[in-house]
């Protein structure tokens, strides 16, 4: 799961194409397929939204859920890419960017009705 947060006139133009550019940032790096995209985004009033001085107006939050098992490598792999296809496709700057990456144990997920270390029919792996 994927929350984006961002100034509300900056972010509302670009979610359609920033959530592109997420997805395939994760499926390159993390072998995630596109019809597991999961994302929220929280546009926020100028007001509501405080940032480190020297960012401007298109700064960006993405902060990333994710079941424990991606390697070290692999996931600084995925923090370049999106830095790197934010910056070249939307012209956000990475300072104006800052991703965190959150992991729980398998067990601490829960979709279609089981727990995540219970799944047995993913078709994406965790351990890449």
């Amino acid at each position: 799961m994927i929350v984006i947060y961002g100034i509300k006139d900056r972010l509302n133009p670009i979610k359609a194409q920033l959530s592109q550019i997420v997805q395939q940032c994760m499926g390159a790096t993390l072998g995630l397929p596109e019809d597991r995209r999961v994302h929220r985004f929280v546009p926020l009033d100028a007001g509501e939204f405080f940032f480190p001085e020297g960012r401007s107006d298109c700064y960006t939050i993405i902060e990333i859920n994710m079941m424990q098992g991606r390697k070290v490598e692999t996931k600084k792999r995925l923090i370049k890419a999106l830095f790197s296809q934010i910056e070249a496709q939307l012209g956000i700057a990475a300072c104006d960017i800052e991703i965190t990456i959150h992991e729980q144990p398998t067990h601490c997920w829960g979709f279609r009705g089981v727990t995540g270390d219970e799944l047995n029919d993913l078709d994406y792996e965790v351990r890449v």
